[in-house]
């Protein structure tokens, strides 16, 4: 009976797996507004908490969301148009710079000919291109927007990410409680126990590592700001979103800053102050922001991190790699809680009941000597 439970139970979770594997081209918007929900509940039952009702909480953390968005883009837009611009008129000196030096070494110890690269092409592309930001967007969303394909994806995510987390805000608790009500009785305390390990491990990762990856992000940019390098913010900003997968952002924020600090400055002072910028905000992160925000929460060793990670973008793309690290860490609560119960269980302590037994029974074996002797 035992076995055609497991059985079924197997054959349900597989047909689950396949059916979200076939489906998941059309899952994205669904799980980003799942995750906006489950992020965004904690701050709406505080509000609802004060006597203010679901439906305006939630509508209170939409705003605040949307506002803090709007926020961020007017300021940014400004600071990224100025240092684009920057950038488009020292490009000339940077390939000047770049054919002086770099072209005789490759020639020299590669035996490339650097006449190959066709600089001046690129360069003649990127001064056309990177005259201001608002024209490189326009140009770079005008060429992305081509394919029909492309307009009707991105604007169905656009329409439906914020409805779909905006109805499953409000009803988030209603749809806990029935979900709880499908879950058989002899199994809700496993449940629950399984449940709120997960929430734990998952709302405090999740939240802790956007704000850790949000300030990575402030004080790369803020770095090589002072530092005087150009797109810093961009670098900054970037290094700090892959920051999510250990050392990512910390080795890819080195190399691309270092090579714009080598091509801009020319020197190995600037790229030196780009080494040690990172290295310091690492240290930040690990003494300060990843205790505080996030702690030991996933219990992932980085090697597992980093394989769960590449697993992701293999099996389901872009979600794949957004989702890895959460489905890791709930794979990880539930290997640790069956391991708890098999550390505890008979089939464990077979082998040392069996050891017991066994010096039992060669005890009972030996002659009484003492007997013998009186």
């Amino acid at each position: 009976m035992k076995d055609s439970r497991l059985f079924l139970w197997l054959v349900v979770v597989f047909a689950i797996g396949w059916l979200l594997f076939k489906l998941s081209p059309i899952l994205t918007p669904f799980l980003m507004a799942a995750l906006i929900a489950y992020l965004g509940d904690p701050l709406a039952d505080r509000l609802e908490a004060r006597k203010i009702p679901r439906a305006m909480a939630v509508t209170i953390v939409f705003a605040s969301f949307f506002i803090g968005i709007a926020l961020i883009i007017l300021v940014l837009i400004p600071t990224l148009d100025s240092q684009v611009s920057r950038l488009a008129q020292n490009v000339p000196d940077y390939f000047s710079w770049a054919r002086e030096q770099i072209g005789p070494m490759m020639e020299k110890y590669l035996s490339i000919d650097p006449a190959t690269f066709n600089l001046e092409g690129v360069q003649k592309a990127l001064k056309e291109n990177l005259g201001d930001t608002s024209s490189f967007l326009k140009k770079l969303i005008a060429g992305l927007a081509k394919p029909a394909n492309f307009i009707v994806t991105w604007g169905t995510y656009l329409f439906l990410i914020p409805v779909v987390a905006f109805y499953l805000l409000r009803d988030w608790d209603i749809l806990l409680a029935k979900i709880n009500d499908l879950i058989p009785r002899s199994k809700q305390d496993m449940v629950k126990e399984l449940a709120s390990r997960c929430d734990y491990v998952l709302g405090g990762f999740l939240r802790g590592q956007v704000l850790v990856m949000l300030a990575l992000g402030v004080l790369y940019a803020v770095g090589l700001s002072v530092l005087g390098l150009d797109l810093a913010i961009i670098i900054g900003l970037f290094a700090g979103l892959v920051s999510f997968v250990p050392y990512l952002g910390l080795i890819v924020g080195i190399l691309i800053a270092g090579l714009m600090a080598i091509i801009q400055f020319q020197d190995w002072v600037h790229p030196l102050g780009v080494v040690i910028i990172f290295t310091l905000a690492q240290m930040i992160e690990g003494t300060i922001l990843t205790p505080k925000f996030v702690g030991e929460r996933t219990g992932l060793h980085p090697v597992a991190v980093l394989f769960s990670v590449l697993a992701g973008g293999q099996l389901f793309g872009f979600l794949g790699i957004l989702l890895a690290l959460p489905i890791a860490a709930m794979i990880n609560v539930f290997l640790g809680y069956f391991k708890e119960h098999y550390l505890q269980s008979e089939l464990y302590n077979d082998e040392e009941s069996a050891i017991m037994d066994d010096s039992t029974i060669n005890t009972s074996d030996q002659p009484d000597t003492h007997h013998d002797e009186a």
